[in-house]
């Protein structure tokens, strides 16, 4: 039984919504975008696999077998997809017991950018054009080495 338009229609909705919710700033609509994707993913990855029974040299006719790779591959990415969430979960709880909600802030960073933007300024922070030895954070301090004892006679 071969895939249809609805199955990739369906994938498709599914890696959309779930890169719509990956764009928001909850923690938890982020963790909802990221199982969608996932979940998206795999189906894709099992329909790109050949259709058939059951892998088993003997048992089957190895024209009639089925596709084991995809199988594996989607399982690998459940259990990467698994982590991943138990660490977003983790992230999330920890950021609502903290601050009491999971929404992410801004960086003060972030911020000075949006005022510098509305006050159409130009940061003056690396306009370029310096040397590299001009700048004394990017710059290693010399090495002072010992140099090696001088042998004796013998």
């Amino acid at each position: 039984m071969g895939t249809n338009l609805v199955s990739f229609a369906a994938i498709g909705v599914l890696v959309g919504c779930g890169v719509a919710l990956l764009l928001e700033r909850s923690l938890t609509r982020v963790l909802l975008g990221i199982i969608l994707i996932g979940n998206g993913i795999n189906l894709l990855i099992i329909f790109g696999g050949r259709s058939g029974r059951a892998p088993i040299v003997g048992v089957t006719e190895p024209p009639s077998m089925s596709d084991a790779l995809p199988q594996a591959m989607v399982l690998t990415a459940i259990v990467i997809t698994f982590g991943i969430t138990a660490f977003l979960l983790a992230i999330s709880y920890r950021s609502w017991y903290l601050t009491g909600d999971d929404e992410v802030p801004d960086d003060i960073e972030d911020q000075q950018i949006v005022h510098r933007a509305a006050r159409k300024e130009v940061s003056t922070a690396d306009l370029g054009g310096e040397g590299a030895g001009s700048d004394t954070e990017q710059v290693d301090p010399p090495i002072h080495r010992r140099s090696p004892p001088e042998e004796g006679p013998g």
